[in-house]
């Protein structure tokens, strides 16, 4: 019998267990599936292979078992690459189902709390009880939505690695998941089984990699299968919420999508003005789509005849306009009016698209000139319906498609525009060369390049001199605006609203693009009159010394004459872009995060003081990876950890690679992702505290920084060889040749760490299970900062860091997402790949530095948090990676052999070795499965 003591954990423990049982059917039944279609596909001894594997891989992690090793080293270095192959695709497909299981058990454990009228943190429901209890008034919570802007941004990386068709098979395999807990027969649970069985096959004979480089317009295809699968229709049922929890108040939209993918060209050539304007196409094609069959559908809804029901005059008047002269329906106005509607939307589709709709009642005719004319024409159905008391055949269809038109209007999501600057200025060089107006741009100072463009703003005349011949450069760079300016009078006003300069580092940066701006027409008129911008030029402060000028760059460019009134006139918007990974990269996870928090408060200060800023809106977009090493972690802490007074109700973050398939792919999931940036922009906007976090902490945090980056850039940039050790003990060589993105993984021909794309470095660590880029440098800073155990000044600083963690958001998400990468960090496994080092002395001594640090961040965690088990705070999470780790960690070994294996042959005769085919894509597919294991990549 056990104690009183210990029963209410057991009945924790035993309903904890009862919870997740519904997880460990599905992952049972899912991972059964897959074992009897390998079984089929591959026989039996490919099957019992798998199973050997694992057996030995869950030995060597759970008791580090010596013998386990041996016999796990001596089978794989056994293998063919044929039996390599199949080996990694079994477990890589088991880590799909697997979260695909977990996906769904997320959505149930939520679906159990709302019928149990309990609320989760997170929410929207939760954040409006909070807001609530704290006296927040609903005028207040609508007065800053309606001035809101809430905006997810997706993006392409070169670590996106999932195809398409992959994502598709998965979607279908998901929905027969969800389908099976309404299943009561047990016929019904056969039949749902065997559709199962069928999709598991096709995704077993389904390629798993892409033989072909991925070009832009994949790209743009994988991005758009979220809009269908998720996003125009859930963001209309966020706002349904808010409207339903917020009666009176009609909200404009502020949740609203953007997207980088065809506008976004820094380090990526194959982005053009062709691709732009493909993308801007496609964009508006689903869209539109999605709107000609939600009409179609409410015109097999709405049979309402006139012999029994009195419409609207406008309705009448809807009805008549309508080409629709089908006797049939001649008692039928709504039908008659959604004919003629779609006739209408089907000659927008032609016009804007040059495609055609798939049916036509009447021929497509009298296009919508605006989404305006189209909400116009559905609001006097809504209307109409309202007065012969049909209110109930409004919200089924008809309210979301409303709300949908108004958030997504024909152009679906905003596309940025993004470059380097140093691309800028190379462009405005050449035409100042041939304008004859500065024969050497690049020669001149910073004060020499702000007069001259401030001049040339001034001057309405443009730069291009007609039938000079520009190199191929300039004039790709000038049809990218040129394509900018038509694609905004073509798509409307909201398809292209920002400009991003990718490493701003002087004023002259942002007056660059102003000036090409102006010569295309997307600017008009002169500094010194009545200059407007149709695009709101937002600088990308990147490392750690940018982000540190970030709010002096900002401060002399509005102090230039006539900056200010332009941006007034332009909206009064100014958008300023925070970069996560590159100040990572440059200077370590905690300095990273410090810089960030500082610039962030320092520009918000310096717009509240500065007189010329009076007036203009500034909002943060923050260029969040997917991995703590690259600023990810949960939105919702990060929103709520932002400084005092920096959120105000305006936010844009991206989300990036495999991060967006994990939030978006399940509807219902992306409806909770999305829910909780507008619950976290509310509760950090109007509860958070505006005064600034005591002087002792803010020192403090200081102190670590600094300490922090002495020993991140110690290690990284420092230390001899370490360079040559991550390109030989990661797959940073093999992650390259990977047709994962349609971008290089550097922006260089070096092996300089300085010219590694922050992505593929977060990406190699992550595959090797190091995460280095998450944790590095903030265990030295701890202990260095403590001083000497047994001290006075110890126990005072850890007293204060305890303090700090408890009080301050900031820090405590810091060491929370700390906590997590630390998780999933296996320094046993990661050991495996020091065996690919040539210079055995350089990989143990670089190894031993690592694992140090790694050591000194785990006890620093521990003491400060008083934690010594990792994400004792975050059951759900232990809980999966504990599930999942064992099915990864075979992929990883077979990586090591693999890569090992193809290393061993020069690369000049990998094309004519038999093998290396096989060996080749084994490494490939492996790092497809660690990166779905982890579910994040770069």
């Amino acid at each position: 019998m056990p104690s009183k003591k210990t029963a209410p954990a057991s009945k924790k423990s035993a309903a904890v267990a009862d919870k997740n049982q519904p997880l460990m059917d599905d992952i049972r039944l899912l991972g059964r599936i897959l074992g009897e279609v390998i079984r089929e596909q591959e026989g039996r001894e490919a099957y019992e292979l798998v199973e050997r594997i694992r057996q030995l891989a869950v030995a060597y992690r759970l008791k580090r078992d010596a013998q386990a090793g041996k016999s796990f080293d001596k089978l794989l270095k056994s293998l063919s690459g044929e039996q390599a192959v199949s080996v990694i695709r079994a477990f890589s497909y088991f880590s799909h189902l697997a979260n695909i299981a977990e996906d769904r058990h997320h959505v149930r454990r939520r679906e159990v709390h709302e019928r149990a009228g309990s609320m989760q943190e997170g929410s929207l429901a939760f954040a409006l009880e909070k807001l609530h209890e704290h006296g927040v008034r609903p005028t207040e919570i609508a007065r800053t939505l309606q001035h809101g802007f809430i905006s997810p941004v997706l993006t392409a990386h070169p670590t996106e690695v999932q195809r398409k068709s992959i994502l598709d098979a998965e979607r279908a395999i998901a929905g027969l998941i969800e389908t099976r807990d309404a299943l009561h027969t047990e016929r019904e649970r056969r039949d749902n089984e065997a559709l199962l069985r069928a999709r598991v096959t096709q995704l077993w004979q389904t390629r798993m990699l892409r033989y072909s480089k991925l070009t832009v317009a994949d790209e743009i295809e994988n991005a758009l299968s979220y809009y269908q699968a998720t996003f125009l229709r859930e963001i209309p049922k966020i706002y349904e919420e808010l409207e339903e929890a917020l009666p009176g108040h009609d909200f404009k939209p502020f949740l609203r999508m953007g997207n980088w993918i065809g506008g976004d060209r820094d380090g990526n050539p194959n982005v053009t003005a062709t691709t732009l304007r493909h993308a801007l196409k496609r964009q508006s094609e689903v869209a539109l789509r999605f709107y000609l069959t939600e009409i179609h559908a409410l015109g097999g809804e709405l049979s309402i005849s006139l012999r029994l029901a009195h419409i609207t005059p406008e309705m009448q008047a809807l009805a008549e306009s309508s080409p629709d002269t089908n006797e049939h329906r001649k008692d039928e106005p709504y039908r008659r009016a959604l004919t003629g509607m779609y006739a209408r939307l089907a000659a927008t589709l032609h016009e804007l698209t040059g495609t055609e709709a798939l049916r036509h009642a009447v021929a497509p005719q009298n296009a919508y000139t605006s989404p305006d004319q189209l909400l116009a024409d559905l609001k006097t159905i809504a209307a109409s319906l309202k007065f012969h008391h049909a209110e109930a055949l409004i919200a089924p269809r008809l309210k979301p498609l409303i709300r949908a038109v108004s958030v997504f209007g024909f152009h679906l999501a905003t596309l940025d525009l993004r470059q380097s600057s140093d691309q800028h200025e190379l462009v405005v060089a050449e035409l100042l060369q041939h304008a004859r107006i500065e024969a050497d741009y690049a020669a001149l100072d910073e004060a020499q390049r702000r007069e001259l463009l401030v001049r040339l703003l001034q001057d309405a005349r443009p730069l291009r001199v007609h039938g000079a011949d520009y190199s191929e450069k300039t004039v790709g760079e000038l049809a990218i605006f040129e394509a900018a300016h038509a694609a905004l009078r073509r798509f409307g006003r909201e398809a292209i609203r920002h400009y991003i300069i990718s490493h701003t580092e002087s004023v002259s940066d942002l007056l660059e693009v102003l000036l090409l701006l102006k010569e295309v027409g997307l600017m008009r008129g002169t500094l010194d009159g009545e200059a407007t911008s149709d695009l709101i030029v937002s600088p990308l402060f990147e490392t750690i010394g940018d982000l540190r000028v970030a709010p002096e760059i900002m401060s002399d460019f509005y102090a230039l004459p006539g900056i200010a009134a332009l941006l007034k006139r332009s909206g009064a918007e100014q958008d300023v872009m925070l970069g996560y990974s590159d100040s990572n990269k440059d200077g370590g996870m905690f300095t990273s995060s410090w810089e960030l928090y500082r610039a962030e408060i320092a520009l918000v200060e310096m717009f509240a003081e500065l007189p010329a800023a009076k007036g203009i809106t500034l909002r943060l977009f923050h260029g969040r990876g997917g991995t703590v090493g690259r600023g990810g972690g949960p939105s919702y802490q990060a929103i709520l950890a932002q400084p005092p007074g920096t959120v105000n109700g305006q936010i844009r973050l991206t989300e990036q690679g495999e991060v967006i398939n994990s939030k978006y792919a399940n509807p219902e999931i992306g409806r909770r992702n999305l829910e909780t940036l507008v619950a976290a922009t509310l509760e950090a906007t109007l509860l958070n505290p505006t005064k600034s976090a005591p002087k002792s902490f803010l020192e403090a945090a200081q102190s670590l920084s600094d300490l922090s980056f002495q020993a991140y850039r110690g290690l990284v940039y420092d230390t001899s060889g370490f360079a040559d050790y991550f390109f030989a003990a990661t797959p940073i060589r093999e992650i390259a040749e990977l047709n994962i993105g349609s971008r290089p993984a550097s922006r260089k021909a070096t092996r300089a760490i300085e010219d590694l794309r922050a992505i593929p470095w977060g990406f190699s660590w992550g595959q090797s299970r190091v995460a280095l880029p998450g944790w590095c440098g903030f265990g030295s800073a701890v202990l260095d900062f403590l001083g000497e155990e047994g001290t006075p000044e110890h126990g005072q600083h850890l007293t204060l860091l305890k303090k700090m963690h408890k009080q301050w958001p900031f820090f405590r998400t810091v060491l929370s997402n700390l906590d997590m990468v630390l998780a999933k960090t296996d320094l046993g496994i990661a050991e495996r790949y020091v065996e690919l080092v040539e210079d055995k002395k350089l990989g143990k001594r670089i190894f031993t530095a690592i694992k140090a640090e790694f050591e000194r961040t785990q006890a620093a965690l521990s003491l400060i948090t008083g934690d010594d088990k990792r994400l004792a705070t975050n059951p759900a999470l232990a809980r999966s990676i504990e599930h999942r780790f064992p099915y990864i960690d075979p992929l990883n070994h077979l990586q090591v052999e693999l890569m090992r294996r193809y290393r061993a042959v020069p690369a000049e005769k990998r094309s004519t070795e038999p093998t290396m085919e096989k060996v080749q894509r084994g490494i490939h597919l492996s790092i497809n499965g660690v990166a779905a294991g982890l579910r994040n990549t770069g």
